[in-house]
């Protein structure tokens, strides 16, 4: 019975944890599809958070990489006033990013639903 308690603390705990996020994520940035994020990108500043190494072997074309591991120092680069194109491998890190952006002020900010993962648009790669 105590066990049966205990695993439903954790679940209703990992459940409230995942919701924050989710609704955090929400609140701080618009996510997209491919199409619309394309629509966006020439007149907005597109940041990709994965590591360099992941960035050096490939990324979306006009992609500035700003790896997440140092993200919060670094954001201060990033103008407020043009949109903010986020992505990462997923959209874990880009929803971090977001709230991080959105309470440093940051209005317009958007993420790529499915990630780089998921992109099939024009990439630049390693070789070209």
């Amino acid at each position: 019975m105590t066990l049966n308690i205990i695993a439903i603390i954790i679940l209703l705990a990992w459940g409230g944890y995942i919701l924050y996020w989710y609704l955090a994520g929400r609140n701080a940035a618009k996510y997209v599809k491919q199409e619309e994020y394309v629509g966006l990108m020439h007149t907005s500043q597109i940041i990709d958070l994965r590591e360099k190494d992941e960035y050096r072997r490939s990324h979306i074309m006009g992609a500035r990489n700003i790896p997440f591991s140092i993200f919060k120092q670094s954001y201060n680069g990033i103008r407020k006033d043009k949109s903010v194109l986020l992505y990462d491998t997923t959209t874990r890190m880009s929803t971090r990013a977001a709230i991080t952006l959105k309470k440093a002020g940051y209005q317009d900010i958007v993420i790529l639903k499915g990630g780089f993962t998921g992109w099939t648009g024009k990439k630049a790669n390693k070789n070209g």
